[in-house]
């Protein structure tokens, strides 16, 4: 993955990421960018994999 996309995939993350603190801690689930940490490898994962099939289906 380029880093241009994966810094673009965190800015998208870093956008949503209020609202899924606040989500959590509605549930009594406290959440912090430390605890957010090793979700971040799994969002770029899902993020580059959600990348490929969009470029993929824009060549066809």
């Amino acid at each position: 993955m380029s880093e241009d996309k994966t810094l673009e995939f965190m800015a998208i993350a870093m956008k949503y990421f209020p609202e899924a603190k606040a989500q959590l801690e509605a549930n009594g689930i406290p959440f912090s960018m430390e605890m957010a940490a090793p979700f971040m490898d799994l969002f770029k994962k899902v993020m580059q994999e959600a990348y490929e099939l969009g470029k993929s289906d824009a060549q066809q």
